[in-house]
């Protein structure tokens, strides 16, 4: 489900937020109906999101998911609080517009942080000048912190693919 607007797609967003271990069952649900079917070669599962689906495909890192990598685009870094003693398997690309509203440089280094602690194999990679959501074409919301930038679009795309074909390679 979608909203038509920030402020529903914001209403439709918090339950998650404010139950992360919430969310984090249904993605691992999620991630276990998906290695469940036949076509599916569950030794080889990653996962990408973008901006909330960002903060997801962290999560699922953060509670130890068995994925080769996952990988954020403006993603929302805010640890859950409920993972901080899990040890981290899949390897995690995050791909950050250093100008970013909704993740700030601190929030960055915390990141970082956070992610060395639970003995992940990370890297995360800013495109400067570049705000939320710079792969999406039709952001165009300075005041909001929204802002395509094609240039950061490209090199992240980039970036995904170089990484996805080093985890499954």
């Amino acid at each position: 489900m979608q909203g038509d607007s920030v402020e529903e797609n914001s209403a439709l967003m918090q339950p998650f937020l404010d139950d992360r271990e919430m969310l984090q069952k249904r993605l691992q649900g999620s991630l276990d109906v998906l290695g469940s079917q036949n076509e599916v070669d569950a030794s080889r599962l990653g996962a990408i999101g973008f901006c909330f689906g960002g903060l997801c495909v962290l999560d699922l890192a953060r509670v130890g998911a068995d994925l080769n990598g996952v990988v954020s685009f403006h993603g929302l870094f805010g640890s859950p609080g409920n993972t901080a003693e899990n040890k981290i398997k899949a390897r995690i690309l995050v791909l950050h517009g250093w100008d970013d509203p909704m993740a700030t440089p601190d929030q960055v280094v915390t990141l970082g942080e956070e992610l060395t602690g639970m003995g992940a194999d990370w890297q995360i990679h800013g495109y400067g000048n570049t705000m939320h959501a710079f792969t999406n074409p039709d952001a165009n919301d300075p005041d909001f912190g929204t802002v395509y930038q094609p240039d950061a679009d490209r090199r992240s795309w980039n970036a995904m693919q170089n990484f996805l074909s080093e985890i499954f390679d």
